[in-house]
């Protein structure tokens, strides 16, 4: 339902400007989720192959991490037997118990073909209720959002409420499908550059990149990872694993810092503090969907701030630092007080 409330959010503002043409909402609303599910599909299609063959290759990735890996174990294993020695000397090793034999690990059950099916099932369930949900929410459009909040708010503000719900609908709408077309031109330089150094499947790390990138900080690094990991178990020599580490930074830091500030402007910029602690109480709540709900909630909480008439202090909260402030503030501050 969350899902299906911020693709909504993200996709009115199409199919609004599409209304004023005459087009009935929940025709454009209807053509616009085939065209985005058979986009969807056709990159799933493109990457399952490449991505199942990773997956099935896991024992023999970790054997090769491992035998490259094994020259560093040996200085690790080195410095812990000196440590162990000095640990002796001193006595301080005295009293300490001989290891306990480790347990043996339990034998896995293997997963059926119903368990299979039945996630599968579950999986495709909810995506069919939340594109319902979600063509459903644009068909309706703004008139909706007015009845819905008519009966909740006090009287006279009924027409405020609309106004807010309508600037968070146009801002996070807007901010989200700027930030989708950065992501996607972000996915097609990161697998034209994996295909350039000579990673394998250099789609798979484009997809990846850009679905990862929407979840800030945390999605780079993670990609960032991945990437560096893949390079490692790909490639002979350590040069080219640092390469590829270092060519992925580099973009990322032109994407992060020139590319995504200039479209998308300063208006909605967060305080990172306040985003890295509203992702991690969203994965600590809900997992990887509060993770990705942490930011559009943040995003709508500064929107409905700034049309507040007491919501100055909750805007600076979320903003990030901007230095030393300029004069005239709204919040009444002079330079000399600040």
């Amino acid at each position: 339902m969350v899902l299906a409330l911020l693709a909504a959010l993200v996709l009115s503002g199409i199919v609004e400007a599409l209304r004023r043409y005459h087009i009935p909402r929940g025709f454009s609303a209807l053509v616009l989720l085939l065209l985005i599910g058979a986009a969807v599909g056709g990159v799933l299609h493109a990457v399952w192959t490449p991505a199942r063959q990773w997956v099935e290759s896991a024992p023999h990735v970790l054997r090769v991490i491992e035998r490259k890996t094994r020259p560093a174990q040996s200085v690790v294993r080195r410095i812990d037997a000196i440590a162990r020695r000095a640990s002796a000397l001193t006595g301080a090793g005295a009293d300490d118990p001989s290891p306990l034999p480790a347990a043996s690990a339990a034998p896995a059950s293997p997963v059926s073909a119903m368990d299979l099916v039945e996630s599968t099932s579950g999986v495709m369930a909810a995506l069919l209720m939340g594109g319902a949900l979600t063509l459903l929410l644009l068909a309706a459009g703004p008139p909706t959002l007015a009845r819905m909040t008519a009966p909740v708010a006090a009287e006279g503000r009924t027409l405020h409420v609309l106004h807010v719900i309508d600037a968070i609908r146009i801002e996070v709408g807007r901010y989200y499908g700027t930030l989708a077309v950065i992501n996607l031109l972000f996915g097609t330089a990161t697998a034209l550059l994996m295909w350039a150094l000579g990673m394998p499947n250099p789609m798979l790390w484009g997809a990846l990149a850009a679905v990862l990138n929407f979840i800030p900080y945390l999605g780079c690094a993670a990609t960032f990872a991945i990437l560096t990991l893949v390079a490692f178990v790909t490639f002979p020599g350590i040069s080219q694993t640092l390469l590829v580490g270092a060519s992925f930074l580099l973009l990322a830091a032109i994407e992060g810092h020139v590319v995504e500030p200039v479209f998308v402007g300063r208006r909605l910029d967060l305080n990172p503090i306040v985003v890295l602690v509203a992702l991690w109480t969203g994965a600590w709540m809900w997992g990887v969907a509060g993770m990705v709900v942490a930011m559009p909630c943040l995003v709508a909480i500064k929107v409905a701030a700034a049309r507040s008439r007491n919501g100055g202090a909750v805007v600076r909260f979320l903003s990030p630092p901007r230095g030393r402030p300029r004069q005239g503030l709204s919040s009444g501050f002079t330079r000399r007080r600040w």
